[in-house]
């Protein structure tokens, strides 16, 4: 059976518990909805924009079973840009996001902004107007060893992140993200148990004694020292450019947000926002423009209830597969996929050229996801089967090919391409 291509204007993928929205676009695209729906209801915002450095930022794809198990074939996709008319340009764009996270915030909550050292100090004022400089909370420094040393100054090896709440007593739990105490920092000081068999270290000033027992959490500082960097090698990554570690993001989401509570994006980029949110009970509004960075996210995030808006890719790549018909079901075997002439430049038969799949319904212009599967290091390939209940709708398969397009296919004879 030949597949058509059909128009889709979003997904829906029901799972149990926490998940969240994906919206495919750009700020400005999606302001007034996110206005509209979530005015005043966000407790957490964090911001990762890009930097204004004058560069092209791309995604590393792996292509099918051989290049999620061996790393060959990968493709350089485009993620994204940070290329600017002028300075005026990129500091307006940050300032209408600045704005809207201003307006989304619940009263109670709190904006992380990340960025580098030439860009803070302007960026700094631009928010201090905003949010006011009473509500400015925290510079957070975050440091990291990784990457390459200069010798023509000292080498740049941090980050910063501005901390600002909506009002003076906003939530803030510092318990939340304790840290075991580490030996290296301690070893001044006298050791010795007390009473219960609790051991401590103990410091004694202005004749008083100050004991610290090593199964007490200390709490960080504004000064990030214990976040890693990306290492080449981390199982996180996903290939996309300037991606943060999921540790980052679960301090700054435990520390200012409790479970049930909305977290939100505007950056989304590789989507690490909305897993850490997802992984401790909070739900996510995240907003890409990127294709690439839609597909990433999209993935990382199907085992929750995702809703991704946006309309799919436009593309006619030959599509085949084989419909079983079964009791209350049917199976379905994506047998073939054949990108368009000149669009890709590798050579990837069958279904390599595909890197996720769903199969489910469309209805109403929006595709309801049932069962999906996507290419990992852990299952590099794609199931040959996929079982779709029998329900309402248009039967459908939702690929998301190696070049990050989302398209889906009719499965119905009535809307077969022969």
């Amino acid at each position: 059976m030949r597949l058509a291509s059909i128009p889709c204007d979003g997904e829906i993928h029901a799972q149990k518990g926490v998940g969240g929205t994906l919206l495919h676009g750009s700020i400005e695209d999606h302001s007034e909805t996110l206005r509209a729906r979530y005015a005043g209801q966000v407790q957490t915002i964090y911001l990762d924009p890009p930097f204004c450095t004058g560069k092209n930022f791309s995604l590393r794809q792996r292509c099918g079973e051989a290049g999620w198990l061996s790393g060959k074939p990968m493709l350089s996709l485009p993620a994204y840009t940070d290329k600017w008319p002028d300075l005026d340009a990129f500091l307006s764009m940050l300032r209408r996001a600045i704005v809207l996270a201003h307006e989304l915030l619940s009263e109670d909550g709190s904006l992380f902004l990340h960025l580098d050292a030439r860009m803070h100090a302007r960026v700094r004022l631009m928010a201090d107007e905003v949010f006011g400089e009473n509500n400015f909370v925290n510079e957070i420094i975050w440091t990291y060893q990784t990457g390459g040393r200069s010798t023509a100054h000292f080498s740049r090896k941090h980050d910063i992140i501005l901390f600002y709440r909506k009002r003076p007593d906003a939530y803030f739990n510092i318990q939340a993200v304790g840290v075991p105490r580490t030996r290296a920092r301690s070893n001044h000081m006298r050791r010795g148990v007390d009473s219960q068999g609790r051991p401590y270290r103990s410091i004694v000033s202005q004749g008083k004694e100050y004991r610290y027992y090593d199964d007490e959490h200390v709490y960080p500082g504004d000064v990030w020292d214990d976040v890693s960097h990306m290492q080449q090698k981390d199982p996180q990554r996903t290939g996309y450019d300037n991606q943060k570690p999921l540790k980052l993001l679960e301090r700054v989401i435990l520390s200012t947000s409790r479970p049930g509570d909305l977290v939100c994006d505007l950056f989304a980029g590789s989507g690490t926002t909305a897993v850490a949110a997802a992984k401790h009970g909070r739900n996510f509004i995240v907003v890409d423009r990127a294709e690439a960075a839609v597909a990433v996210a999209r993935k990382r995030l199907l085992d929750t209830a995702l809703q991704v808006e946006g309309p799919c890719a436009a593309g006619s790549p030959l599509v085949f597969a084989e419909v079983s018909r079964g009791l209350g079901f049917n199976e379905v075997c994506l047998t073939q996929y054949v990108l368009e002439e000149g669009l890709c430049r590798v050579s990837l038969p069958g279904i390599e050229a595909v890197d996720q799949i769903s199969v489910g319904y469309l209805r109403g212009g929006i595709f309801h996801g049932f069962v999906n599967a996507a290419r990992s290091k852990l299952m590099p390939g794609l199931p040959e089967r996929l079982e779709l209940p029998v329900l309402d709708g248009t039967p459908a398969v939702l690929t998301v090919d190696v070049l990050g397009r989302r398209m889906v296919h009719a499965l119905e004879e009535g809307h077969d391409g022969e």
